[in-house]
């Protein structure tokens, strides 16, 4: 697969086209306004000549990637041909249906159709369609040209050799894919964020800390270690597990009467 069209120039389309431009890869990227290509192109531009400045890419590859891009104001145009088809618009699942629905009209039955969305339902946005089986989510994180993590979703319908295909494609892009086995709301990077501001909130609401300083333990405090320990791995320590013995009665009593807590805490079981 060589050839991808990227529907919508907004937030998030000019972005993934430079992730597939850099790596070689035909982009095709559309949008209904001619003025959203041409910030779109402007954008990638200056995103990559940060990369140049910074030492990580070379002069000659930015001409190379921007070559590899090419505008489109007409969808058919746009898919054409395109062995991969990545939707970017807004998260309005009417309006996710309705461009899926066009799509099928217009590409082979085997061209493979990502969505990227960061909460909606993948079998919800794909009810309907002929050929359900070769939809999926991926959840390319902002800024996708600099974030590695993309969640690759995985829906009732979506088959076994079409998710393995997208989880290794994004591989060879570089990005560190997340296999989501259920199509479940939030997936699996935002349902751990609301967690954490659901439990944020609780400790403004009782008055144990104020928002400026709940948010410093999180910036000065675990999470600059974050990146290099995940929560898991975290709790495979002795000393994590002893801490938490002494917090568990409450935590537990709270959730009985704030079941929007459970999540948080692990304790939906």
């Amino acid at each position: 697969m060589k050839k991808v069209g990227i529907i919508g120039a907004g937030t998030m389309g000019p972005g993934i086209a430079q992730c597939f431009a850099v790596k070689g890869w035909r982009v095709h990227l559309y949008d209904l306004k001619p003025e959203m290509l041409q910030t779109a192109l402007s954008r990638i531009r200056s995103n990559l000549e940060v990369f140049v400045e910074a030492g990580l890419l070379q002069p000659r590859a930015l001409e190379a990637a921007l070559n590899q891009i090419s505008l489109k104001d007409d969808l058919a145009s746009a898919v054409q041909d395109a062995d991969l088809i990545i939707e970017t618009v807004n998260e309005d699942l009417d309006l996710k249906q309705r461009l899926f629905a066009q799509l099928e009209e217009l590409v082979a039955s085997d061209t493979i159709l990502l969505t990227n969305t960061s909460a909606l339902s993948i079998a919800s946005i794909s009810q309907g369609l002929k050929y359900h089986e070769r939809i999926l989510g991926t959840h390319f994180w902002n800024p996708p040209h600099i974030l590695p993590c993309v969640e690759v979703i995985k829906s009732p319908y979506t088959a076994d050799s079409v998710f393995d295909r997208v989880v290794s494609l994004m591989a060879d892009l570089g990005k560190v894919p997340i296999r989501v086995l259920k199509d479940v709301p939030g997936f699996v990077g935002n349902r751990m964020q609301h967690a954490l501001q659901r439990e944020a909130m609780d400790l403004v609401d009782q008055g144990i800390a104020s928002p400026e300083d709940v948010d410093r333990v999180v910036k000065f405090g675990f999470g600059l270690r974050l990146a290099l320990m995940g929560p898991l791995e975290r709790a495979d320590f002795d000393w994590a597990y002893q801490a938490m013995e002494y917090w568990p009665d409450r935590v537990k009593e709270k959730c009985k009467t704030d079941k929007s807590l459970t999540i948080a805490h692990g304790l939906d079981n």
